[in-house]
């Protein structure tokens, strides 16, 4: 693979800056790779293989079902759909034009990102609710429950959730408003891994569907992602994935598909340009049996060891090495800096190209982040450090 990204002239990166997109993602382990290796031999039923898959996600994460898609985003977009259209097969044929029966997803004003748009793909319309105090420093209270009820009308089709740490507390409140009256509460949980106790934690706390990035911390090909949840949901978005050029008289639908509930055979669906491969399924579910078995604690412990050598390799640098405890995911050194965003744009134009994270740039701190850095390039990262603090 070096020798391809060479020939395309493409430059190899040391990533310190974490399991990001625009890096590659995750660095996938061997018994990744040979499974998406091995999938690439063999013809299977699509719907066949996700209902496969669906058994091992629900075993990971408590859910009643769950699907492999193109990413957390996709996850999202196909959520939106599933609890726009539900069952019903004209509404599905109708995506992403759905003025005509509710469409309308409820988002905290906190909880209003970028990756809002996935929602808006699918055809829904954003309604804003609740208050940013706590967000502003303006105050204490979070979400309440009669914002909820005062925002919805029959329009509302779903209410979207961002997890972060500073959301979660509010999760109960949602699920006692929404639930009672049959509104799906959807879940960005895309980046809330690890702890891998979160993988369960949503469904727990009451989430109709959670979307997760299969290609950050699960360690599944870039392209991969996990929307898991209630059956009906999850088989309502397959049914908008999959490839629906199909004869009604001969279409065998998958087990998550319930064909009494429709009244024809869906078209292609909305969700039909986010189509998993066989390869990224069968890469993902592996990934998510070895992120499930592994051991938090002497997997902390090992990048700790690893981050120590770091800082000990750049004397004079100011760095802190922040424990898991500290972070709520995995261990990282800040290196503090007068100009962080110079002193990153320097380490990019180094050879090698090396990245750390801007997250906390605005307070002066470039985060070396361990997800994605391979052990063999710590003594590299080290020298570039070096070189570039002069």
């Amino acid at each position: 693979m070096s020798d391809l990204h060479a020939r395309l002239g493409v430059r190899r990166r040391i990533n310190a800056a974490g399991t990001l997109t625009r890096l590659g993602g995750a660095l996938m382990a061997p018994e990744v790779v040979a499974a998406m290796a091995e999938a690439a031999k063999h013809a299977v039923d699509m719907g066949e293989l996700q209902s496969a898959a669906s058994g091992v996600i629900a075993r990971a994460t408590g859910a009643e079902a769950g699907i492999v898609t193109t990413g957390a985003s996709a996850a999202l977009t196909l959520a939106a759909a599933a609890s726009m259209t539900r069952w019903d097969v004209a509404r599905m044929a109708a995506l992403p034009h759905a003025d005509d029966f509710p469409n309308e997803i409820l988002l905290p004003r906190t909880h209003r990102s970028q990756y809002a748009h996935a929602y808006a793909a699918a055809g829904a319309r954003l309604i804003d609710l609740g208050h940013n105090d706590r967000g502003t420093g303006a105050g204490v209270r979070g979400l309440e429950a009669w914002e909820i009820e005062a925002a919805l009308t029959p329009r509302t089709a779903a209410f979207g959730f961002a997890a972060t740490p500073a959301t979660i507390a509010d999760l109960p409140i949602v699920v006692g408003v929404c639930r009672p009256r049959g509104i799906p509460v959807i879940v960005d949980a895309a980046a809330q891994l690890p702890p891998k106790a979160n993988l369960r934690r949503m469904i727990e706390l009451g989430a109709d569907l959670v979307a997760f990035s299969g290609g950050k911390a699960i360690g599944g090909p870039q392209a991969s992602g996990i929307l898991a949840g209630r059956r009906d949901l999850v088989g309502a978005a397959l049914a908008q994935m999959l490839d629906m050029d199909v004869s009604p008289e001969t279409w065998t639908p998958p087990a998550l598909i319930d064909r009494a509930n429709l009244a024809g055979v869906p078209h292609h669906g909305l969700g039909r340009g986010f189509k998993a491969g066989k390869e990224e399924i069968a890469g993902l579910l592996v990934a998510l049996e070895r992120f499930v078995a592994a051991d938090d604690a002497a997997a902390n412990a090992a990048l700790e060891k690893r981050l120590a050598g770091i800082a000990a390799a750049v004397p004079g640098a100011s760095l802190r090495l922040v424990p898991a405890a500290e972070t709520g995911r995995v261990p990282v050194l800040e290196l503090a800096s007068p100009d962080p965003r110079a002193l990153s744009r320097k380490l990019q134009q180094g050879d090698p190209a090396v990245h750390l994270s801007e997250r906390r740039a605005a307070a002066g701190v470039l985060t070396i982040d361990p997800q994605a850095l391979r052990a063999e390039d710590d003594a590299a990262l080290a020298a570039a450090i070096r070189a570039a603090l002069g």
